[in-house]
């Protein structure tokens, strides 16, 4: 029974692991819009912004209405930001990490040296 719990957890984190769906959640954190507005705005291809959709929608990340031709999409649960926010905050925490680290290089004297020069 464990087995499947890590299973479903992993399935559902693997919805979300590309980054153009990720852009989607973050881009409808604002609210309902249709395909034509998520293509223009985002830049996304058609096609590949419908497979993308379809992931995220099967994944019960997103849920979709047709009004007319127009077909719209929302997030399902908003609580999606409640996992992608800590997230965030790690890779925050990560990237200052690595930026203390490279300033700390440029400080330190360099032991580069042009051909012919005395040390």
């Amino acid at each position: 029974m464990e087995e499947l719990a890590y299973k479903i957890k992993a399935d559902f984190l693997k919805t979300l692991a590309h980054p153009v769906r990720l852009q989607i959640v973050e881009f409808l954190k604002s609210g309902e819009k249709n395909v034509g507005a998520i293509v223009k705005t985002l830049g996304i291809p058609q096609s590949s912004l419908s497979r993308h959709l379809l992931v995220l929608r099967e994944g019960g990340i997103l849920k979709s209405r047709q009004q007319g031709t127009a077909t719209y999409y929302n997030i399902e649960d908003h609580d999606i930001f409640q996992v992608l926010r800590p997230i965030a905050e790690m890779l925050r925490k990560k990237l200052k990490r690595t930026e203390a680290v490279l300033n700390s290089l440029g400080k330190g004297k360099v032991g580069f040296q042009k051909e012919g020069e005395a040390k």
